[in-house]
């Protein structure tokens, strides 16, 4: 018997789907599914493929209640930029969670992973920063940097932006398009120290495998999210930083502790704290995030499946009819 499968492009999601307070609701809802049980979500399927500096991951995850499960395939080859290719790409598949036959094809080459990825800052920062940020600061100055600006904003419509990162010339400019799309001061700054120290809200959003943050510039009422890590070796920041903080919290600790910032300071031997809190858990008040406004706080961000799937069932559900509608 036939069935309808939707295919949508890139360009039809991006007319369709923004990076607003409903998707970073629909990413926090999935977080809180996560933490109450009855998910199931297998460890990312990571390849390295060093010959073509490239890498491949594969994220899914099923949740009680939701019509569907998606599998999202996200292929990062670095070399591309020299063959005049973009270095990321992808695609998300839609399954119904009745029958397993797929509903839909989001030929998204990332974008849905940008949205959720951004989405899931926001939702760290609205449950574990300060109420009130004046300065935020973003160390990185790729599309993911200005993405994460961009939803930290939604929740904590910070006063004054600083971007730092290796290359000064795309700081300034990374700094000119938020400040021009967000309609406050911002600047390039050429320390990372200085705009940990001058900030509330920080965010790291580099494939860096050396700490850009130290333990030592931590300072009362600071939040930290790290979204960089999300292949084993990264590191953003200093694993006693992870020691010193008052809470640090994962999006899941199983990837946190071969692919995140956890790694690093378990194989460094200082992690002593036990089972971190995740993410989750905090939402729907299993554990505690931030408790006084003089608390550091960390949330290591890894990526989930639940946010994939959480991202192509919210699309499926709120526009059956777009794309291209095939029988299958």
């Amino acid at each position: 018997m036939a069935h309808d499968i939707q295919i949508v492009t890139e360009a039809e999601l991006r007319r369709i789907v923004s990076l607003d307070l409903t998707t970073v609701d629909v990413i926090e809802a999935a977080f809180a599914a996560l933490a109450s049980g009855g998910v199931v979500m297998p460890p990312i399927l990571s390849m390295d493929l060093p010959a073509a500096h490239g890498e491949v991951d594969v994220k899914t995850a099923y949740i009680p209640g939701f019509d569907g499960f998606a599998i999202k395939v996200s292929p990062g080859f670095f070399n591309n930029p020299l063959l005049g290719l973009p270095s990321l790409n992808g695609l998300m598949i839609l399954f119904s969670a009745q029958t397993g036959l797929v509903q839909s094809l989001f030929l998204d080459n990332g974008y849905l992973t940008d949205i959720r990825t951004a989405a899931a800052g926001a939702v760290a920062a609205r449950h574990l920063a300060l109420a009130v940020v004046e300065t935020a600061g973003v160390i990185g100055t790729g599309v993911q940097a200005r993405l994460q600006m961009q939803a930290a904003y939604l929740v904590r419509p910070f006063k004054r932006l600083l971007v730092h990162g290796r290359d000064k010339d795309k700081a300034r400019v990374c700094a000119a398009d938020l400040s021009a799309l967000l309609g406050i001061e911002a600047e390039a700054v050429d320390s990372a120290e200085t705009l940990v120290c001058s900030s509330q809200l920080v965010v790291t959003t580099t494939p860096s495998r050396q700490p850009l943050i130290q333990a030592e510039w931590l300072h009362p009422g600071l939040h930290i999210t790290a979204m960089g890590s999300d292949q084993s070796g990264k590191s953003e920041i200093d694993p006693k930083a992870l020691m010193a903080a008052d809470a640090y919290i994962c999006d899941r600790v199983s990837q946190c502790e071969v692919s995140g910032e956890l790694e690093a300071a378990l194989a460094a031997g200082i992690w002593n704290k036990g089972r971190p809190s995740e993410l989750g858990e905090v939402i729907i008040g299993q554990k505690t995030g931030r408790q006084r406004a003089q608390d550091v706080t960390i949330c290591d961000l890894t990526g989930t499946g639940v946010q994939d799937t959480a991202i192509a069932t919210y699309v499926h559900a709120q526009f059956p009819q777009a794309g291209t509608i095939l029988q299958a």
